[in-house]
């Protein structure tokens, strides 16, 4: 992924990652996201049941191949699958 997409790309996560959590929710569920290559994982996170520490919970992955992005799920083994009814598309765009 060239510098200028990943610009883009933050730009569109740290606008959904920010905004999709409603303010009375955010000390109990938080989103975050990682970059890793042409890679983006979404990411929930959410205190651990009677703990101080915080769980991560792998919602999505973004993968950018030949051009367009393909979306995946992950199992319980960690297994990453293609979501088939969600078609490869040019332009990320998250709601």
């Amino acid at each position: 992924m060239d510098d200028f997409t990943k610009r883009r790309i933050m730009k569109i996560m740290d606008n959904y990652t920010k905004n999709k959590i409603p303010k009375h929710l955010q000390n109990q569920l938080k989103l975050q996201y990682k970059i890793r290559g042409n890679n983006i994982t979404l990411i929930e996170e959410r205190p651990a049941f009677m703990s101080e520490q915080w769980i991560q919970l792998y919602i999505a992955q973004f993968r950018l191949d030949q051009g367009k992005w393909r979306i995946y799920w992950m199992d319980s083994k960690e297994k990453w699958h293609l979501i088939d009814d969600i078609p490869p598309d040019e332009d990320l765009s998250v709601s």
